[in-house]
């Protein structure tokens, strides 16, 4: 019996000291780990801070793939730019207005197409063999449909996009005529009148704030006042921001006073606004009728006809 106690003392001691062995063993080797990959951070960190030219080897090496990308998307310019560049200035001005300023958003949207309508295309001919679905005409619709999706999803998404800036913007652009008659009536400067309405407009039209912020700034860097209203009213694209450039360029043109054709056009622009809403008030009715007829209808003939049907069925009167 004592040798068997011993022999199991042992036993127990030698797999307590094993367990800890291994323990120390796998802590060591995971602290060196973290320890090489917080030093590679360190490194690549002071090589990024030090600037392509004094960095050492490693943090030359590591702007590969952006140069890649950067090649690839320069290719992508120059290829659908050397196409047709009234197509790409169209897509750009439409890029600008769903407010997407990247000089390189062009080739990105054209990548996205492209990769979109092969990822969709591949991705369906590798699962549809899986659903039985192979060696038919239906199979090739199926890719041939998932490709021609991929390749018009950036467009449905930017049109979209556009879309809902503008009536943002439609809907904003009355408080920034109000804002501007009250700034010119005060006698502020046009620099100093749009900073003050991206201000008081930035919480509730972000979009337009930024777009005023533009046109400042074209305006402090050598722009005249109409140049900076045009581009201002190409980049949110409604009627009104153009009628209002042409405003502001014919009063300049004949001498007359900004202040009071800004008055007139921002009541023009309530009343604008006002229309609209009434418009929609009376097309309500229209749009409910529908919803109505297919929804509640039924509903309402399902509770008043089932007592009726019960007793036809039951003869029960």
């Amino acid at each position: 019996m004592d040798v068997g106690s011993n022999f199991d003392l042992f036993s127990d001691s030698a797999a307590t000291m094993l367990g800890v062995v291994i323990f120390l063993a796998v802590s060591i080797v995971a602290f060196a780990v973290m320890a090489a990959a917080r030093a590679r951070a360190a490194v690549r960190r002071r090589a990024t801070a030090l600037g392509p030219d004094q960095g050492a080897g490693e943090g030359r090496q590591a702007p590969y793939y952006a140069k890649l990308t950067r090649a690839l998307v320069d290719h992508t310019i120059k290829h659908y730019e050397s196409l047709d560049a009234r197509d790409t200035k169209v897509l750009r001005r439409k890029l600008i207005q769903a407010g997407i300023y990247n000089e390189h958003a062009v080739a990105y949207f054209f990548i996205a197409r492209t990769g979109l309508a092969g990822g969709l295309a591949l991705i369906l001919f590798s699962v549809l063999p899986l659903l039985n679905i192979q060696g038919n005409s239906s199979f090739w619709l199926f890719v041939i449909a998932g490709g021609l999706c991929g390749y018009l999803a950036p467009t449905i998404y930017l049109d979209r996009r556009v879309a809902a800036r503008r009536a943002e913007h439609q809907l904003g652009f009355p408080d920034f005529m109000d804002l501007l008659v009250v700034c010119a009536d005060a006698g502020l400067a046009v620099e100093a009148a749009l900073d003050r309405i991206r201000r008081e407009l930035g919480n509730a039209h972000p979009s337009l704030a930024a777009n005023v912020h533009i046109a400042n700034l074209e305006i402090r860097a050598g722009r005249t006042l109409a140049e900076a209203l045009e581009h201002f009213a190409e980049r949110i694209g409604i009627e009104e921001a153009n009628s209002f450039a042409k405003l502001v360029q014919q009063s300049d043109e004949l001498g007359a006073s900004i202040s009071k054709a800004l008055r007139v056009y921002s009541d023009d622009m309530r009343h604008k606004r006002m229309s609209r809403a009434e418009e929609k008030a009376y097309s309500l009715p229209a749009k409910l009728a529908v919803p109505m007829m297919v929804c509640i209808f039924p509903v309402l003939f399902i509770v008043i006809l089932t007592p009726v049907i019960v007793r036809l069925a039951t003869g029960n009167w």
